[in-house]
């Protein structure tokens, strides 16, 4: 499988300080990796002079470690933008709501988006699912986002393993083809010897 780098764009889902916040509150997620591999992704992206583009939840709950005045808004360090890159500004789940990210794509003429974040089944998930339903070549970096334990609706505990595999697994096919860091960076590699 090939990538072609001119119509491939990366789209970095929520990768913010908040959810730091939260690890270091007690809160336990799976992928111990996932920002090493965004990092390394958006390495690659840049390194080819790709397209790329940051989405920023702005939440607008009160109390909100992810409200656009508390330090948890900011860009994890490994994931912050450079000069040129967009950052787009979100208040709901999918990141091509109240954004322009969808038309900034077609513009581009952008066919393919490598999507990674956090967490993997809420604003990644909802992305994803947009993104194909879009008609976008949605790949869904599996090793680059992450999710965290959560009691379920039923009272039940459920880990941050099983709620990440299942999201990946009601997406995959259907909505986005499930990638790892490194088998999309090999079809990067591979789409710039073709």
């Amino acid at each position: 499988m090939t990538l072609d780098r001119a119509k491939t764009a990366l789209v970095l889902v929520d990768v913010q300080k908040a959810f730091l916040e939260w690890e270091a509150g007690g809160m336990r997620r799976n992928n111990p990796h996932a920002v090493d591999n965004i990092a390394r992704l958006l390495a690659a992206f840049r390194r080819a002079g790709m397209a790329v583009f940051h989405i920023r939840h702005a939440s607008r709950e009160a109390g909100s470690a992810l409200a656009a005045d508390k330090p948890g808004y900011r860009p994890i360090d490994a994931a912050r933008e450079r000069d040129g890159e967009p950052v787009l500004v979100k208040h709901v789940n999918s990141s091509f709501i109240g954004t322009d990210l969808e038309d900034r794509l077609r513009a581009a003429g952008i066919t393919t988006v490598v999507i990674c974040g956090i967490t993997t089944n809420h604003c990644v998930e909802t992305t994803t699912r947009m993104a194909g339903n879009l008609g976008f070549d949605a790949r869904l970096v599996a090793d680059a986002c992450y999710t965290f334990d959560r009691t379920g609706h039923t009272g039940r505990h459920e880990t941050a393993e099983d709620i990440h595999a299942m999201t990946l697994s009601n997406l995959d096919g259907e909505f986005a083809t499930i990638e790892t860091t490194d088998s999309l960076l090999a079809a990067l590699d591979m789409g710039a010897a073709a």
